[in-house]
């Protein structure tokens, strides 16, 4: 546990250090990402051992007409050895069959991101191994992605229409398909504290519109996400949770948040983010049964600030299926 903490200090010193840097995103952009950390790293699919679906849906600067907006699907799940489903196919065929070890998490991911006349439409598979160890499970994840770019652009709507663009062509769709792939890594405990590294775009993909050359072909960087947090329980129905993750890209440009969230009775949450690119994070959030709902409202500080009046604005709602009695059982031993 010593070790942890030291671990946890050197994340949240090294969070400091890189503040003044900022990150260029070629990535869909979340701020409730703690809720859902499928949505950065493969590896977390099936972790927690519930099935879970993730709606997310986030408009940026709010009052701009051609401001960034995203949405995500995301759902994820866990082969247990004893599921209902599969306890009914082997009394239904009456054969005796092999269980499944338990370890094996699958994914998946559905997404639209939209900036300004640029769309990607993209979705990604998942599948993730679980190892027991003891008091900690460490996971491993990978996922295969597809990916459409669209410009809805054409001659007539460029600045300067009688000059021929190789890129924009018409008549000709301004449209382009890739394919690429994740990678990651997940530590955790029994609800208490994770950490992960995962990576994104690992064949760094291309996209050509138009006529153009490769050399002008828009290249998709690598990305890199460093998350982790701790969660303190109070004993009294509180309890207190601090995280951070480092987004980092091939380029060396970089941001980090610092976050803190603070839970009542594993029912309500309140939270603050600072993002080093110029941004606070007010969240807030509640739970019922089994349905998940938050909200987080994001304001500028920096330039942006000037005609963001109304700031971003981001809506999560969630399920997850599995109580917790099923959920220890697996966890405590496969």
């Amino acid at each position: 546990m010593k070790g942890l903490l030291n671990l946890r200090i050197v994340i949240l010193i090294l969070g400091v250090f890189l503040a003044d840097h900022a990150l260029g995103q070629q990535e869909p952009l979340y701020s409730q990402y703690m809720m859902n950390p499928f949505l950065l790293n493969p590896a977390v699919a099936g972790a927690e051992g519930f099935t879970a679906f993730n709606l997310t849906a986030r408009q940026q600067w709010a009052g701009y007409a051609e401001g960034p907006r995203t949405f995500a699907l995301s759902g994820q799940t866990r082969i247990l050895k004893t599921s209902y489903l599969n306890r009914s196919r082997r009394i239904k065929n009456r054969v005796r069959k092999r269980r499944p070890s338990g370890r094996v998490g699958l994914g998946g991911y559905l997404f639209n991101d939209i900036n300004g006349r640029v769309s990607r439409t993209g979705f990604q598979g998942t599948y993730a191994y679980h190892l027991d160890m003891r008091n900690y499970q460490l996971s491993f994840g990978a996922s295969v992605s597809f990916y459409q770019f669209k410009a809805d652009v054409s001659p007539d709507g460029l600045p300067y229409p009688d000059s021929p663009d190789p890129l924009v062509v018409a008549g000709k769709a301004n449209s382009d398909f890739s394919p690429d792939a994740n990678f990651g890594v997940y530590l955790s405990n029994t609800g208490q504290w994770y950490a992960g590294l995962s990576v994104s775009n690992l064949f760094q993909s291309t996209v050509q519109f138009g006529m153009g050359n490769p050399e002008s072909a828009y290249k998709l960087l690598r990305h890199y996400y460093v998350l982790s947090g701790y969660r303190y329980d109070f004993q009294n129905d509180f309890e207190v949770e601090p995280s951070t993750l480092v987004t980092a890209t091939e380029r060396m440009s970089y941001t980090v948040d610092l976050n803190v969230k603070g839970y009542y009775k594993h029912d309500y949450w309140a939270g603050l983010s600072y993002r080093t690119s110029g941004e606070v994070v007010f969240m807030m959030g509640a739970k019922y049964k089994m349905y998940y709902f938050g909200y987080a409202f994001d304001y500028s500080l920096g330039q942006l600030s000037n005609f963001n009046t109304y700031g971003t604005h981001e809506l999560m709602i969630g399920i997850k299926l599995g109580d917790s009695a099923r959920r220890y059982r697996w966890l405590n031993r496969f």
